[in-house]
């Protein structure tokens, strides 16, 4: 583990990704990420919808890997100072 990459997620849900999206899958986990600190009231949004585990699967699910994968081909160690400094400062 490490301070900054994608959270791990649900199990079941690293199974579903295909072709490129897998490559997320080399990145070690971290405690913060850029689609972590995008959905850091997750549990906010999905209260508000109708149907919570559809949002996630067709909305939410595919933002945090397209933000993973972004993160994965341009990550660096300035870049992740500043996801560290936005997680502990808002």
């Amino acid at each position: 583990m490490s301070f900054v990459g994608p959270r791990p997620d649900v199990p079941g849900y690293a199974d579903m990704l295909e072709g490129e999206d897998r490559l997320i899958l080399k990145l070690r986990p971290g405690i913060t990420g850029p689609a972590s600190l995008k959905y850091r009231n997750e549990e906010e949004i999905l209260a508000q919808v109708d149907d919570p585990q559809r949002y996630n699967d067709e909305v939410i699910y595919p933002d945090k890997v397209r933000i993973n994968l972004d993160y994965y081909y341009h990550h660096s160690l300035l870049g992740d100072i500043k996801l560290i400094m936005k997680t502990i400062y808002g």
